[in-house]
């Protein structure tokens, strides 16, 4: 790597010169830091942390996150320590470098391991999400070099990856990093399923590309004469290992997958995008069921997007995606969008929910999402095991999740299969403690009945209502649980007082 990525890194319109002088600092210092250390390809090790830099600038993170990123191994693996990083880059510096730092120094190479090195990793992701975005960009390095490392570790970092940096980055939004992740472990954890998917996508992309180029051709046209504005139209590519699962319940069958690559239209406003959508049905038919309107209703993560699979005329089926260019950056980068881009249309519905997720009941620090700070009480119990922690991580965060609503408007993101016991204790753990019953969109339902994405719920509460033992077989959510569990394990101690000042009362 030469000075070009040096000039990258400093060369952002966005930053002031002290950011510039920042950067440039820690990418001297991480050089000088690292110099005559080597990679399993023997490539100077800086170039890792470099790429590292590179991928958070590409995120557009800011630039304490691309210094940390720099500098994200020298308090490991060299003699620089934590006095040395405060004194030439700042307390917000060392707070970054060392909540990675704290990360690597427990090796996965066992499950209380990594159990323990997972636990690090929210607690401090719990105090600023940034630690977490530069964690995922330097997996994401590593993953693009596994090659070079020894073949009885490929397999392991390949699954660590994919069941726990690819579903976080997916609950981050952060759909390029999620999907360039589970690629690059694919291989590595299937290497047979890999190759025949890879053979049944090559045919298949070059002959979905083809016909979306005619439709494009065409569209764009159309949208001149209707002088309706757009910002850019391109192809994607469905990623393998999502392909692979789709194929999986397709019977393999790639002729049953319209949407292995789609044209995607980036306009300006969301009306645009309805306008474009009207173009796009009176040029071609639209195949019955396949609108899907995530822009009205995002995807639990925020997603949003129009999608649609249209008839193209010459025998074949093509989808179409259709968003603003704000709706492709949080598609793309996800909470590191929302944590750093400023945004004329900030009255989005997607990014009033990342609002309400980045502060919520928990009292979360400054862009941390509330999902983080749940995951954090809970899962920093070291009394927990390190079985029923992965349980508890995977069943809480890393499932399908949904969002429902309070008869306010306000977002509570939870777990499919949750009920409103969790939805109640996600509220607020005095509402849980005091419920009494709930209504879902507005009539009376049990309270284990499997919430929706979308239902209204309004949770009835009662002072004389206290948790019962019964609740912890209907909640889903360990947040839940754990607070149920407080509240029974207290009344025996409130019982046990109560008697003794009665005692005491009467003699």
């Amino acid at each position: 790597m030469s000075k070009a990525e040096l000039y990258e890194l400093t060369s952002r319109a966005d930053f002031s010169d002290n950011d510039k002088k920042l950067v440039r600092k820690a990418y001297n210092y991480a050089q000088n830091a690292h110099e005559g250390q080597k990679r399993y390809s023997g490539e100077p090790y800086f170039n890792h942390v470099l790429a590292t830099a590179l991928i958070l600038n590409n995120l557009g993170l800011d630039a304490q996150s691309i210094a940390a990123g720099l500098l994200h191994d020298v308090i490991e693996d060299t003699d620089c320590t934590d006095i040395d990083i405060k004194l030439e880059f700042g307390d917000e510096v060392l707070f970054l470098v060392n909540g990675v730092t704290k990360l690597g120094t427990v090796r996965f190479r066992g499950s209380d391991r990594h159990v323990e090195s997972l636990r690090k990793l929210f607690v401090a992701t719990s105090e600023d999400v940034r630690v977490l975005i530069i964690k995922l960009a330097d997996r994401l390095h590593n993953m693009r070099t596994l090659e070079f490392v020894p073949a009885e570790k490929q397999k392991r970092i390949a699954k660590e990856t994919m069941e726990v940096y690819a579903p976080i980055a997916h609950r981050l939004n952060m759909g390029q990093v999620k999907g360039e992740l589970e690629d690059l472990s694919f291989p590595y954890l299937y290497p047979k399923e890999h190759k025949q998917t890879l053979d049944l996508a090559k045919e298949q992309y070059s002959k979905s590309e083809t016909s979306l180029a005619k439709v494009k051709e065409r569209l764009e046209k159309e949208l001149a004469k209707q002088k309706i504005k757009f910002v850019s139209t391109d192809y994607r590519r469905k990623h393998l290992w999502s392909l692979y699962q789709k194929l999986k319940r397709k019977d393999m069958d790639i002729d049953r997958v319209y949407d292995i690559s789609a044209l995607r239209i980036i306009v300006n406003t969301k009306t645009d995008c309805y306008q474009v959508l009207g173009v796009v049905h009176s040029l071609w038919r639209p195949l019955p069921g396949r609108i899907k309107d995530y822009v009205a209703f995002p995807k639990p993560n925020g997603y949003q997007s129009i999608h649609t699979t249209i008839f193209t005329g010459s025998g074949d089926l093509a989808e179409v995606q259709i968003r603003t260019n704000t709706m492709h950056q949080e598609a793309e980068f996800g909470i590191a969008s929302h944590y750093l881009y400023k945004r004329s249309d900030d009255t989005s519905w997607s990014a009033d929910i990342f609002k309400r997720l980045l502060g919520r009941e928990t009292k979360t620090k400054a862009n941390v999402p509330g999902w983080i700070s749940e995951m954090t009480e809970v899962q920093a119990d070291e009394a927990v095991g390190a079985d029923q922690f992965m349980h508890n991580l995977k069943q809480d965060f890393f499932t399908n999740r949904i969002f429902a609503f309070t008869p306010n408007g306000d977002v509570i993101d939870l777990p499919a299969g949750s009920t409103s016991i969790d939805f109640a204790y996600h509220v607020h753990t005095k509402i849980g403690h005091t419920l009494s019953g709930a209504k879902i969109n507005g009539k009376l339902s049990s309270l284990d009945t499997e919430l929706k994405n979308g239902d209204i719920v309004e949770i009835i509460t009662s002072k004389n209502s206290k948790p019962k033992q019964k609740w912890l077989d209907v909640a889903t959510t360990s947040l839940a649980k754990r607070r149920i569990r407080t509240s029974l394990s207290d009344k025996p101690k409130k019982a046990t007082k109560a008697r003794k000042k009665t005692t005491k009362k009467k003699s």
